[in-house]
């Protein structure tokens, strides 16, 4: 990767070790956990554009940069700091730009470098449309995940509990209501029943008889007049040359009916 010119380094992206100032002390290394803060400097972001050859520079003014890492001994030294060709030459930590969404998306690998096919993850970042972020680890975030759903699952049954505590007292209020409403049932009173009675006994008096019942057809007889001797057994046939009885209006049909004169 071929050098690219630097943008002006004041005493914030100098390299504190060879600033000439009192007070040579290197800042201290960042945290491992800094996920909970962002970075952004809009004065940079005005005045250089954010590509892939000036983004790690803006990376350095983060406090997520580590100023002990290979990459700031090769801007030292006036090459450009991603320079794979140099860094797969040296050991110790590195930063590596892995994907590259220009120029909204940066994600910055930092690594421990044992030889040149030989490198071991330690933390990744993310500049998303100039703000600088620390991506969580994946133990965090199945932590916050299950956490939250946890959390949802909770809420729910607490919800549902109050739903049914409601129902059932509803269904107590009008199971009383019901009971309250139901009208309740009035004494007999013996003397207003005998005066009913002798109301329709004299009401029948004045009425006429109720006339005779009509003759049965020709030929009818009916059930109640017929002998117990009369009757055959159930599993008795009738003979050959006898027939059964037929009710003339039951058993031949409207048809067949006897007119009655």
């Amino acid at each position: 990767m071929a050098a690219t010119p630097l943008p002006p380094q004041g005493p914030a992206m100098g390299n504190p070790s060879m600033d000439g100032g009192a007070n040579p002390a290197m800042p201290p290394p960042p945290g491992t956990d800094m996920t909970g803060i962002c970075f952004r400097d809009q004065l940079w972001l005005n005045t250089y554009p954010l590509d892939r050859n000036l983004v790690f520079d803006y990376f350095a003014l983060s406090p997520f940069y580590d100023w002990t890492c290979n990459n700031e001994q090769l801007r030292s030294r006036a090459i450009h700091p991603l320079d794979l060709s140099q860094l797969s030459k040296m050991t110790g930590m590195e930063y590596m730009l892995s994907e590259v969404m220009e120029p909204h998306l940066f994600v910055i690998r930092k690594q421990k470098r044992d030889g040149p096919e030989k490198v071991t993850p330690v933390l990744t970042y993310y500049i998303l449309d100039g703000s600088i972020y620390q991506a969580p680890q994946l133990g965090n975030v199945f932590a916050a995940r299950i956490g939250r759903a946890l959390y949802h699952i909770s809420k729910a049954f607490t919800i549902a509990s109050t739903k049914l505590e409601k129902v059932g007292n509803a269904d107590a209020e009008n199971e009383s209501v019901s009971s309250e409403s139901k009208p309740q049932k009035e004494a007999i009173d013996i003397k207003e029943l005998k005066r009913v009675d002798h109301i329709l006994g004299a009401l029948g008096r004045k009425l006429p008889p109720a006339p005779p019942p009509p003759a049965f057809p020709e030929g009818y007889v009916p059930l109640t007049a017929a002998s117990d001797s009369d009757k055959a057994p159930e599993d008795q046939q009738p003979s050959d040359g006898q027939a059964p009885s037929i009710d003339p209006i039951i058993d031949q049909g409207p048809a067949k009916r006897l007119r009655i004169q």
